[in-house]
């Protein structure tokens, strides 16, 4: 089949467009981004022996959990949650009052370490995911959905994530707007703490109803307000529908509890 030139100058300045990307970016200056990933893969290896020995130390009812445990996903999401709300609201890095160009083109030796780390922590997590599945995650999903889809939701999930935030780490364009969006991981470790609970047969504890009020409010406040900001991007706009159906699951959750206790 005879293509036409239209589409041969089209296929190639695709190609050119990718080898630019490549050559500018990604080859440019491995340094930074490639040790930045190795750093938060090994950190994730030594966060979950770490908490896995501690755990077992001090915490009983660890003995009854499962060995996958969300140590690290906890972990990551404080140290990002952290370093976004710094780069977004104290650093200098986007400040209105620097003339260092546009403010999405901006960026730093640390905003793109920071960044390599999570696309680090992505990576790990979703090796892991798809090598101990459904042991790590997912189950809560399971109940109500076909296990394929659980597993299929999930990766989209850290696939879509990582991809993104690779992206702004190695072209450094837009960062700005990927740690807004990442302070969102400020509400993960209550849905972690969610599960070690209910796991570890707590679900009637005091614990168990506090907690599930802060991840409601922090939930609606943070993520819906993130999250319906940036609906106008592809990648915020999927995540934006997973964590709506989670916010259901959330608020059916919370509205049951307080019933009971009634």
């Amino acid at each position: 089949m005879a293509v036409s030139k239209q589409t041969v100058m089209a296929i190639k300045s695709y190609q050119s467009q990718a080898e630019m990307l490549v050559k500018n970016h990604l080859l440019a200056d491995p340094v930074i981004p490639y040790t930045a990933i190795s750093a938060g893969i090994l950190a994730c290896k030594l966060v979950y022996d770490l908490t896995h020995m501690l755990s077992t130390l001090y915490f009983k009812s660890y003995v009854g959990l499962n060995k996958v445990q969300s140590g690290i996903s906890t972990v990551h999401a404080i140290f990002i949650a952290a370093m976004s709300l710094y780069f977004v609201y104290w650093s200098d890095l986007f400040a209105d009052y620097q003339t260092d160009g546009f403010v999405t083109f901006r960026s730093s030796t640390l905003s793109t370490f920071t960044l390599g780390v999570s696309v680090g922590y992505f990576i790990a997590d979703l090796a892991m995911i798809l090598w101990l599945y459904p042991s790590l995650g997912g189950m809560e999903l399971c109940a109500i959905l076909a296990s394929w889809v659980a597993i299929i939701l999930q990766v989209v999930h850290h696939a879509l994530a990582g991809v993104a935030v690779a992206y702004s780490m190695f072209s450094g364009e837009a960062q700005l707007y990927t740690y807004m969006i990442l302070i969102s991981e400020v509400t993960t470790p209550e849905i972690n703490l969610r599960w070690f609970l209910d796991t570890a047969g707590l679900k009637r504890s005091n614990a168990y109803l506090i907690n599930g009020i802060v991840i409601f409010f922090a939930w609606l406040v943070i993520q819906m307000h993130a999250f319906g900001f940036f609906l106008v991007f592809v990648v915020p706009s999927v995540l934006a529908a997973l964590n709506l159906m989670w916010f259901g699951k959330i608020f059916k959750g919370v509205r049951k509890t307080l019933a009971k206790r009634q």
